[in-house]
Protein backbone atom coordinates (compact mmCIF):
# COMPACT_ATOMS: atom_id res chain seq x y z
CA UNK A 1 0.00 0.00 0.00
CA UNK A 2 1.52 3.44 -1.33
CA UNK A 3 1.50 6.40 1.62
CA UNK A 4 0.25 9.40 0.18
CA UNK A 5 0.65 11.29 3.30
CA UNK A 6 2.77 14.63 3.23
CA UNK A 7 6.19 14.79 5.45
CA UNK A 8 5.47 18.18 6.44
CA UNK A 9 8.64 18.13 8.94
CA UNK A 10 10.56 17.34 6.00
CA UNK A 11 9.44 19.93 3.55
CA UNK A 12 10.00 22.34 7.09
CA UNK A 13 13.05 21.76 7.10
CA UNK A 14 14.05 22.36 3.68
CA UNK A 15 12.47 25.90 3.56
CA UNK A 16 14.18 26.34 6.41
CA UNK A 17 17.09 25.33 4.63
CA UNK A 18 16.08 27.58 1.59
CA UNK A 19 15.39 30.45 3.59
CA UNK A 20 19.18 30.70 5.01
CA UNK A 21 20.46 30.24 1.66
CA UNK A 22 18.59 32.93 0.35
CA UNK A 23 19.42 35.17 3.27
CA UNK A 24 22.94 34.40 2.75
CA UNK A 25 23.12 34.75 -1.00
CA UNK A 26 21.59 38.31 -0.09
CA UNK A 27 23.24 38.97 2.27
CA UNK A 28 25.13 42.38 1.48
CA UNK A 29 21.32 43.67 0.61
CA UNK A 30 19.90 42.65 3.45
CA UNK A 31 22.67 44.22 5.62
CA UNK A 32 22.10 47.45 4.02
CA UNK A 33 18.63 47.47 4.80
CA UNK A 34 19.52 46.63 8.25
CA UNK A 35 21.67 49.28 8.94
CA UNK A 36 19.03 51.88 7.55
CA UNK A 37 16.84 50.30 10.14
CA UNK A 38 18.90 50.74 12.70
CA UNK A 39 19.83 54.06 11.83
CA UNK A 40 16.07 55.30 12.02
CA UNK A 41 15.52 53.66 15.35
CA UNK A 42 18.52 53.95 16.73
CA UNK A 43 18.09 57.55 18.17
CA UNK A 44 14.47 56.63 19.51
CA UNK A 45 15.98 53.39 21.66
CA UNK A 46 18.82 55.93 23.11
CA UNK A 47 16.29 58.03 23.76
CA UNK A 48 13.98 55.63 25.85
CA UNK A 49 17.26 53.99 27.40
CA UNK A 50 17.71 57.50 28.81
CA UNK A 51 14.33 57.86 29.63
CA UNK A 52 14.31 54.68 31.75
CA UNK A 53 17.65 55.07 33.52
CA UNK A 54 16.36 58.82 34.47
CA UNK A 55 12.47 57.37 35.65
CA UNK A 56 13.77 56.35 39.52
CA UNK A 57 14.81 60.20 39.78
CA UNK A 58 11.89 61.19 38.65
CA UNK A 59 9.93 58.93 40.94
CA UNK A 60 12.47 60.11 43.87
CA UNK A 61 11.34 63.94 43.18
CA UNK A 62 7.70 63.45 42.81
CA UNK A 63 7.79 61.22 45.80
CA UNK A 64 8.72 64.34 48.01
CA UNK A 65 6.14 66.35 46.42
CA UNK A 66 7.68 68.20 43.54
CA UNK A 67 5.18 68.48 40.53
CA UNK A 68 6.26 65.95 37.89
CA UNK A 69 6.46 68.84 35.51
CA UNK A 70 8.98 70.43 37.46
CA UNK A 71 10.74 67.39 38.38
CA UNK A 72 11.42 66.88 34.76
CA UNK A 73 12.67 70.38 34.78
CA UNK A 74 14.82 69.82 37.24
CA UNK A 75 16.15 66.43 36.25
CA UNK A 76 17.00 67.96 32.52
CA UNK A 77 18.46 71.37 34.25
CA UNK A 78 20.83 68.92 36.12
CA UNK A 79 21.38 66.83 32.73
CA UNK A 80 22.16 70.00 30.44
CA UNK A 81 24.41 71.17 33.61
CA UNK A 82 26.22 68.39 33.65
CA UNK A 83 26.96 67.74 30.01
CA UNK A 84 28.00 71.43 29.45
CA UNK A 85 30.50 71.48 32.36
CA UNK A 86 31.82 68.46 31.04
CA UNK A 87 31.96 69.95 27.54
CA UNK A 88 32.96 73.28 27.91
CA UNK A 89 35.09 72.42 30.83
CA UNK A 90 36.35 68.69 31.97
CA UNK A 91 36.79 67.47 28.05
CA UNK A 92 39.75 70.26 27.08
CA UNK A 93 41.25 69.93 30.17
CA UNK A 94 41.89 66.12 29.30
CA UNK A 95 42.70 66.89 26.32
CA UNK A 96 45.34 69.00 27.22
CA UNK A 97 46.88 66.43 29.66
CA UNK A 98 46.22 63.70 27.08
CA UNK A 99 50.01 64.13 25.45
CA UNK A 100 52.10 64.42 28.73
CA UNK A 101 50.06 61.10 29.68
CA UNK A 102 51.07 59.46 26.26
CA UNK A 103 54.72 60.69 26.39
CA UNK A 104 54.65 59.12 30.10
CA UNK A 105 53.53 55.93 28.91
CA UNK A 106 56.61 55.80 26.01
CA UNK A 107 59.01 57.06 28.27
CA UNK A 108 58.27 54.37 30.63
CA UNK A 109 58.94 51.64 27.60
CA UNK A 110 62.10 53.31 26.73
CA UNK A 111 63.51 53.63 29.56
CA UNK A 112 62.44 49.53 30.91
CA UNK A 113 64.18 48.77 27.79
CA UNK A 114 67.32 50.83 28.14
CA UNK A 115 68.01 49.42 31.86
CA UNK A 116 66.45 45.43 30.76
CA UNK A 117 68.30 45.69 26.76
CA UNK A 118 65.06 44.63 25.57
CA UNK A 119 63.75 45.67 21.99
CA UNK A 120 60.94 47.49 22.14
CA UNK A 121 60.88 49.45 19.24
CA UNK A 122 57.82 48.04 17.68
CA UNK A 123 55.58 48.66 20.60
CA UNK A 124 57.10 51.68 20.37
CA UNK A 125 56.33 53.35 17.05
CA UNK A 126 52.90 51.25 17.51
CA UNK A 127 51.90 53.01 20.37
CA UNK A 128 53.36 56.69 19.10
CA UNK A 129 50.74 56.07 15.92
CA UNK A 130 48.19 55.13 18.11
CA UNK A 131 48.39 58.31 20.29
CA UNK A 132 49.21 60.20 18.08
CA UNK A 133 45.80 59.26 15.87
CA UNK A 134 43.83 59.92 18.94
CA UNK A 135 45.54 63.31 19.58
CA UNK A 136 45.31 64.69 15.69
CA UNK A 137 41.51 63.45 15.99
CA UNK A 138 40.89 64.85 19.03
CA UNK A 139 42.19 68.15 17.60
CA UNK A 140 39.42 68.82 15.21
CA UNK A 141 36.75 68.84 17.75
CA UNK A 142 38.63 70.03 21.16
CA UNK A 143 39.57 73.56 19.80
CA UNK A 144 40.63 77.13 22.14
CA UNK A 145 39.80 75.61 24.83
CA UNK A 146 36.43 74.33 24.07
CA UNK A 147 34.46 71.74 22.02
CA UNK A 148 34.33 72.58 18.79
CA UNK A 149 30.64 71.86 17.33
CA UNK A 150 31.31 72.24 13.97
CA UNK A 151 34.01 69.42 14.22
CA UNK A 152 31.69 66.97 15.14
CA UNK A 153 29.69 64.39 12.70
CA UNK A 154 26.64 66.35 11.54
CA UNK A 155 25.04 63.21 11.77
CA UNK A 156 26.52 62.19 15.32
CA UNK A 157 24.68 65.73 15.95
CA UNK A 158 21.77 64.76 14.70
CA UNK A 159 21.52 61.91 16.80
CA UNK A 160 21.69 63.59 19.42
CA UNK A 161 19.48 66.06 19.30
CA UNK A 162 16.66 63.71 18.46
CA UNK A 163 17.48 61.26 21.33
CA UNK A 164 17.78 63.89 24.09
CA UNK A 165 14.24 65.55 22.53
CA UNK A 166 12.40 62.19 22.27
CA UNK A 167 14.24 61.24 25.97
CA UNK A 168 12.03 64.48 27.74
CA UNK A 169 8.91 62.87 26.07
CA UNK A 170 9.09 59.08 27.31
CA UNK A 171 10.13 60.50 30.49
CA UNK A 172 7.02 62.29 30.77
CA UNK A 173 5.10 59.22 29.37
CA UNK A 174 7.09 56.86 31.11
CA UNK A 175 4.61 55.91 33.92
CA UNK A 176 1.54 55.54 31.14
CA UNK A 177 4.22 53.55 28.94
CA UNK A 178 4.65 50.99 32.11
CA UNK A 179 1.41 51.20 32.93
CA UNK A 180 0.35 49.80 29.54
CA UNK A 181 2.24 47.58 29.39
CA UNK A 182 1.99 46.25 32.96
CA UNK A 183 -1.84 45.63 31.91
CA UNK A 184 -0.95 43.55 28.42
CA UNK A 185 1.73 41.50 30.41
CA UNK A 186 -0.75 40.55 33.07
CA UNK A 187 -4.01 39.96 30.75
CA UNK A 188 -1.38 37.87 28.25
CA UNK A 189 0.16 35.48 30.38
CA UNK A 190 1.18 36.39 34.22
CA UNK A 191 4.52 34.45 33.78
CA UNK A 192 5.96 36.60 31.07
CA UNK A 193 4.85 39.70 33.38
CA UNK A 194 6.80 38.04 36.22
CA UNK A 195 9.75 37.79 33.81
CA UNK A 196 9.66 41.26 32.51
CA UNK A 197 9.18 42.48 36.46
CA UNK A 198 11.72 40.15 36.92
CA UNK A 199 14.26 42.15 34.41
CA UNK A 200 13.28 45.34 35.32
CA UNK A 201 13.66 45.19 38.79
CA UNK A 202 17.54 44.03 37.59
CA UNK A 203 18.05 46.61 35.12
CA UNK A 204 17.17 49.13 37.45
CA UNK A 205 19.40 47.50 40.21
CA UNK A 206 22.20 47.84 37.76
CA UNK A 207 21.88 50.99 36.42
CA UNK A 208 21.39 52.50 40.00
CA UNK A 209 24.47 50.79 41.00
CA UNK A 210 26.36 51.79 37.96
CA UNK A 211 25.85 55.47 38.29
CA UNK A 212 26.43 56.08 41.50
CA UNK A 213 29.84 53.89 41.54
CA UNK A 214 30.70 56.02 38.56
CA UNK A 215 30.72 59.41 40.46
CA UNK A 216 32.18 58.63 43.52
CA UNK A 217 35.18 56.95 41.61
CA UNK A 218 35.05 60.43 39.56
CA UNK A 219 35.09 62.02 42.75
CA UNK A 220 37.58 59.64 44.61
CA UNK A 221 40.43 59.25 42.23
CA UNK A 222 40.75 63.08 41.03
CA UNK A 223 40.95 63.90 44.67
CA UNK A 224 43.28 61.41 45.41
CA UNK A 225 45.79 61.91 42.84
CA UNK A 226 45.25 65.88 43.00
CA UNK A 227 46.08 66.03 46.85
CA UNK A 228 49.62 63.92 45.86
CA UNK A 229 50.26 66.43 43.00
CA UNK A 230 49.71 64.03 40.07
CA UNK A 231 49.57 66.34 36.78
CA UNK A 232 47.17 64.18 35.27
CA UNK A 233 44.77 64.28 38.40
CA UNK A 234 41.37 64.89 36.33
CA UNK A 235 42.52 62.51 33.16
CA UNK A 236 42.91 59.69 35.63
CA UNK A 237 39.83 60.51 37.83
CA UNK A 238 37.83 59.87 33.82
CA UNK A 239 40.27 56.89 33.13
CA UNK A 240 39.15 55.26 36.21
CA UNK A 241 35.26 56.28 36.03
CA UNK A 242 34.93 55.08 32.25
CA UNK A 243 36.71 51.56 33.52
CA UNK A 244 34.16 51.11 35.55
CA UNK A 245 32.79 49.50 33.03
CA UNK A 246 34.56 46.32 34.07
CA UNK A 247 34.31 46.46 37.70
CA UNK A 248 36.64 45.46 40.19
CA UNK A 249 39.37 45.86 37.94
CA UNK A 250 39.30 49.40 36.03
CA UNK A 251 40.82 50.98 39.17
CA UNK A 252 43.91 48.70 38.80
CA UNK A 253 44.12 49.73 35.12
CA UNK A 254 43.85 53.57 35.78
CA UNK A 255 46.08 53.03 38.95
CA UNK A 256 48.63 51.01 36.74
CA UNK A 257 48.61 54.36 34.16
CA UNK A 258 48.79 56.72 37.55
CA UNK A 259 52.32 54.22 38.37
CA UNK A 260 53.79 54.04 34.78
CA UNK A 261 53.42 58.14 34.29
CA UNK A 262 54.64 59.37 37.85
CA UNK A 263 57.34 56.56 37.24
CA UNK A 264 58.97 59.16 34.86
CA UNK A 265 58.42 62.10 36.40
CA UNK A 266 60.18 61.99 39.87
CA UNK A 267 60.67 58.90 42.37
CA UNK A 268 58.65 60.67 45.18
CA UNK A 269 55.64 61.51 42.67
CA UNK A 270 56.01 57.35 42.01
CA UNK A 271 56.48 56.60 46.07
CA UNK A 272 53.59 58.81 46.54
CA UNK A 273 51.47 57.04 43.68
CA UNK A 274 52.01 53.44 44.56
CA UNK A 275 51.28 54.22 48.50
CA UNK A 276 47.65 56.16 46.93
CA UNK A 277 47.43 52.72 44.33
CA UNK A 278 47.11 50.82 47.68
CA UNK A 279 44.95 53.19 49.17
CA UNK A 280 42.35 53.56 46.53
CA UNK A 281 42.45 49.80 45.72
CA UNK A 282 41.76 49.06 49.22
CA UNK A 283 39.14 51.63 50.07
CA UNK A 284 37.14 49.76 46.07
CA UNK A 285 37.70 46.60 46.95
CA UNK A 286 37.00 46.25 51.06
CA UNK A 287 34.81 49.41 51.06
CA UNK A 288 32.73 51.24 47.71
CA UNK A 289 32.01 47.94 45.57
CA UNK A 290 30.72 45.43 48.45
CA UNK A 291 28.74 48.80 49.78
CA UNK A 292 27.18 49.58 46.25
CA UNK A 293 27.31 46.25 43.80
CA UNK A 294 26.51 44.15 47.15
CA UNK A 295 23.26 46.02 47.27
CA UNK A 296 22.71 45.75 43.39
CA UNK A 297 23.68 42.56 40.51
CA UNK A 298 26.11 40.06 41.69
CA UNK A 299 27.93 39.25 39.03
CA UNK A 300 31.10 37.27 39.60
CA UNK A 301 34.06 39.17 38.27
CA UNK A 302 35.19 36.77 35.11
CA UNK A 303 31.57 36.94 34.08
CA UNK A 304 32.10 40.67 33.91
CA UNK A 305 35.35 40.55 32.05
CA UNK A 306 34.39 37.74 29.61
CA UNK A 307 30.92 39.95 28.74
CA UNK A 308 33.14 43.29 27.96
CA UNK A 309 35.86 41.47 25.95
CA UNK A 310 33.05 39.40 24.06
CA UNK A 311 31.31 42.42 23.51
CA UNK A 312 34.08 44.61 22.32
CA UNK A 313 34.92 42.43 19.71
CA UNK A 314 32.10 41.67 18.45
CA UNK A 315 30.30 45.71 18.38
CA UNK A 316 33.54 47.66 19.66
CA UNK A 317 33.12 50.34 22.12
CA UNK A 318 29.12 49.76 22.02
CA UNK A 319 29.15 46.63 22.59
CA UNK A 320 31.46 47.28 25.72
CA UNK A 321 28.84 49.91 26.88
CA UNK A 322 26.13 47.28 26.53
CA UNK A 323 28.09 43.84 27.75
CA UNK A 324 26.57 43.94 31.45
CA UNK A 325 23.54 45.09 31.17
CA UNK A 326 22.87 42.18 28.01
CA UNK A 327 24.77 39.61 30.91
CA UNK A 328 22.53 40.33 33.10
CA UNK A 329 19.42 39.84 30.90
CA UNK A 330 20.71 36.47 30.10
CA UNK A 331 21.60 35.66 33.47
CA UNK A 332 18.30 36.76 34.57
CA UNK A 333 16.31 34.66 32.20
CA UNK A 334 18.78 31.62 32.96
CA UNK A 335 17.80 32.38 36.50
CA UNK A 336 13.72 32.88 35.77
CA UNK A 337 13.41 29.83 33.66
CA UNK A 338 15.53 27.58 36.29
CA UNK A 339 13.15 28.60 38.54
CA UNK A 340 10.29 28.16 36.61
CA UNK A 341 11.53 24.67 35.68
CA UNK A 342 11.73 23.65 39.66
CA UNK A 343 8.61 24.95 40.28
CA UNK A 344 6.89 22.84 37.62
CA UNK A 345 8.63 19.81 38.91
CA UNK A 346 7.87 20.58 42.39
CA UNK A 347 4.01 20.56 41.45
CA UNK A 348 4.39 17.11 39.31
CA UNK A 349 6.25 16.04 42.92
CA UNK A 350 2.49 16.92 44.67
CA UNK A 351 0.04 15.49 42.07
CA UNK A 352 2.15 11.92 42.22
CA UNK A 353 1.95 11.79 45.99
Amino acid sequence: MINNKIDFKLINTALIVLIVFLLYQTGNLWIGVLSKVIAMFLPFVIAFAIAYALYPFLQFLTRHKIPKALAIAIILAIVLGILSFITLAIFPMIFNQLPSLFNGIIDFIKKVATDYNLNTSTLQNTLSNSFNDIIINGSSIVSNGAINIIGVSLGYLSTAVISFSAAIYFLADMERIRAIVKKYLKKKSTKTFKYIYLLDREMKSYLSGFLRIILITLVEYTFAYTVIGHPQALLLGFLAMIANLVPYFGGMITNTVAAVTAFVISPSLFIRTVITFGILSTIDGYVINPMVYGKTNKLHPLIVIMSVFIGGVLLGILGIFIAIPLAIIILSTIKYFKEDMLDKLEDIKEKNK
